[in-house]
Order: C-alpha cells, then structure tokens, then sequence
C-alpha cells in the first residue's frame, strides 16, 4: 500500500476534540485548509502529553505574552471521518518559519516513530501540521480544556470516577 502524506503547512484550523460524554469520548486530531479536512483518532493521553510538550518547547522557545488567537470552542468539522488511530508523534519547532511542527503516524505494532523523506513510496501515513506560535497556544489552551473535562478523579486511587462509584483498591476495595 502506498504511503499517504496528509500535510497541512498554516491551516484554518488544527483543533484536539472529542465526540461522546466523559467515560466514552473518543478523541481526535483535526487539521482543516480551505475544504481539506483529515481527522485522526487518538488516546486521552496522547492528548495531554501533546499539549504538555508543545507548551514546554513554547516556553522554551519565545515570550508567553504574544498576541493570542481567536479562541476556538466550536464543535468538531464534518464530516468526521478517521483516518487512522495515531501511534507515535513527532514535535518540532522550525525555526527557519518561526513555526510549530506537529507530525502523527498511525500505531504499529513497533510503536516507534519512523522518520523518511516526503518522497518515500512505502511506509507509515503522516500527518504534518505547521502551526503560528500564537495557533499553537490555543491548541494547548484547548487540549488542556478537554482534558479536564473528563470524568472526576479519585482523591485516593487517581483513577476515574464513574457517576455510580467505583471500587477504590486505596480504600480498602469500598465504594466511593
């Protein structure tokens, strides 16, 4: 199967969304150009350690006190149509464009990310988004957003509280 590159150099919109309510959401990267939409599916986690990184290599790279963007709070774009589920990421700050990087390749059973010219006829999917520094803060602001947005956590075990309770292994097994 031939290789498919899904690049996105200054989208109109590179958003992390969800669809389904807190226990059951499913998770998604969204890159959006003019009609060109690609959507990819990928853990909670995935997520969080996205929007951690990317504020980190922010930091590290320039001012916090740049002009924000316009925030973003509207629902997913359709049609809402997976690509595939996201393995390994890359995160990169171009300097040359004074942008954001962000590339996703679909999980394999290696679970390493596999770096290979644009060119490359075989290997792994890409999806590549170059992102304003600004756009890139958003997206943390966003992600960091949906995040939270999940289930309580238990104040003894740290995980998830369903709203019947769970069986709390910190607390003696009791539920709480």
């Amino acid at each position: 199967m031939a290789r498919r590159l899904f690049i996105f150099d200054d989208p109109d919109r590179f958003v992390a969304g969800t669809i389904g309510e807190p226990g059951g959401r499913t998770f998604f990267l969204q890159a959006r150009k003019g009609a060109a939409v690609i959507s990819v599916v990928l853990e909670k986690t995935q997520v969080a350690a996205l929007a951690g990184r990317m504020s980190d290599l922010l930091d590290a790279v320039g001012p916090a006190d740049a002009a924000p963007a316009e925030r973003d709070e509207r629902p997913l774009d359709e049609p809402l149509v997976d690509v595939f589920r996201v393995g390994p990421m890359a995160l990169a700050w171009d300097a040359a464009v004074e942008q954001v990087v962000v590339e996703a390749q679909p999980e394999t059973d290696a679970g390493d990310y596999v770096e290979l010219p644009d060119d490359a006829e075989d290997g792994p999917d890409l999806v590549r988004v170059r992102i304003a520094p600004e756009r890139a803060r958003e997206f943390v602001r966003r992600a960091a957003g949906l995040v939270a947005a999940g289930r309580p956590i238990c104040p003894f075990c740290g995980e998830p509280l369903e709203p019947t309770g769970h069986f709390c292994q910190r607390s003696n097994a009791h539920l709480n």
